[in-house]
């Protein structure tokens, strides 16, 4: 086991791979040499582990990077799973390693692998979302043909590994902050909870520009807090009742379903978000509600239990308001048979219909801001 090649050491991307955060997943991306640099720590290394990529996230017919050991050597190779979990050696190496190291926080598994390759064993690495699969090695194995994945202690994670390269841009002198952050939430041990919380808004609090958020993470959760989102309540309200508890409760007030315009959206493994230097979100004011809704997806698949949890977001904002506003667009909000696709289907069309209230006002603006007037993106995050 032997690193071939200079290591980079910057790795500006990172989610955890387990729910318990003994796995975590570094990446950085070069598009001039269209390659991804993965850094993977592990925190108990025993006899190795295996790192993959698959269409859904099957670990049959998979493509991988493997390192294990027989007691005695390491050994790191480009893999491939049959329709069994067997694994075999690919005939093309594609994954490169780069380096191999034991440091008191755990051990550091450094390899890269180009976007494309070729070999119709491999992975295509492109945009959207990648299924990241893995497994641990917790037994020596003589060769890699001896391992079956399907015995093995594995986990999934969906990663977007290939990240566009945006400048950063500069905050205003005046910028403020507002953390949006869940009350102390002690998360229900079972595998999926989303949790909506009630805050608002100082009184009188005048129109201001969202200028960037970023999430508030609690320390330990980074592998429990799946999603993130901030929700500006309707104005038609004067008031909305304080809540805190899960979102599907039937204890919860009615006037929760009417908070639905979004202020922000973060999910694993994204970094802050940066609206563009003339473009800001516009909350508070006139016409504008004072309550918030904040709702958290926990992703508890472990069942742990006694999680104290104070998760958000961080609103940074200014009262210097840009040239323009900043819209939101929602695609694919409903959690509804509706949205998927049906079995055995040759095609499928799925549409949606904005009401003339959206389309007058937006129609009318649009025509005179089309050149960044509107940051377009999609707020919820299926799972």
């Amino acid at each position: 086991l032997h690193g071939t090649a200079p290591v980079d050491s910057s790795f500006p991307y990172s989610v955890p791979l387990d729910p318990q955060g003994s796995l975590r997943l570094f990446w950085n991306v070069s598009y001039t040499e269209k390659v991804v640099h993965f850094q993977i720590l592990i925190k108990d290394l025993k006899f190795g582990i295996i790192f993959g990529m698959s269409d859904r996230g099957e670990f049959e017919g998979a493509d991988m990077a493997v390192l294990w050991s027989d007691g005695l050597s390491s050994f790191f190779g480009d893999a491939w799973s049959d329709t069994e979990g067997q694994l075999h050696i690919d005939s093309h190496q594609d994954y490169q390693l780069l380096s191999a190291r034991q440091t008191p926080e755990g051990f550091y598994l450094v390899f890269k692998r180009p976007f494309i390759t070729c070999d119709p064993k491999d992975y295509l690495i492109e945009d959207g979302t990648v299924h990241v699969i893995y497994a641990l090695l917790e037994k020596p194995f003589h060769s890699l043909s001896a391992i079956n994945i399907s015995t093995l202690h594995r986990g999934l994670q969906r990663v977007q590994l290939l990240k566009p390269e945006i400048r950063t841009p500069h905050l205003p002198d005046d910028v403020l902050t507002m953390d949006i952050l869940s009350p102390n939430v002690v998360i229900p041990d079972k595998e999926t909870t989303y949790w909506c919380y009630i805050t608002e808004l100082p009184q009188h609090f005048s129109k201001h520009h969202i200028v960037m958020y970023e999430p508030s993470i609690t320390k330990g959760h980074e592998a429990v807090v799946h999603h993130i989102e901030v929700f500006q309540c309707s104005e038609d309200y004067d008031t909305i009742p304080h809540y805190s508890g899960p979102c599907d409760s039937k204890m919860k007030p009615e006037k929760l379903n009417h908070c639905r315009h979004v202020l922000a959206a973060w999910a694993m493994g994204a970094k802050q978000f940066y609206y563009p230097e003339d473009v800001g979100l516009a909350f508070g004011g006139a016409r504008s509600s004072r309550f918030l809704r904040l709702e958290v997806h926990y992703h508890n698949p472990l069942e742990l239990k006694g999680l104290r949890d104070s998760s958000g977001i961080r609103l940074h904002y200014t009262p210097s308001l840009r040239k323009f506003d900043a819209g939101i667009m929602e695609l694919g909000l409903v959690y509804t048979p509706v949205m998927a696709i049906p079995p055995r289907q040759k095609s499928f069309q799925l549409t949606g219909y904005c009401t003339d209230k959206c389309t007058e006002t937006v129609s009318a603006v649009s025509a005179c801001h089309s050149n960044s007037l509107y940051q377009m993106k999609s707020a919820k995050f299926l799972h």
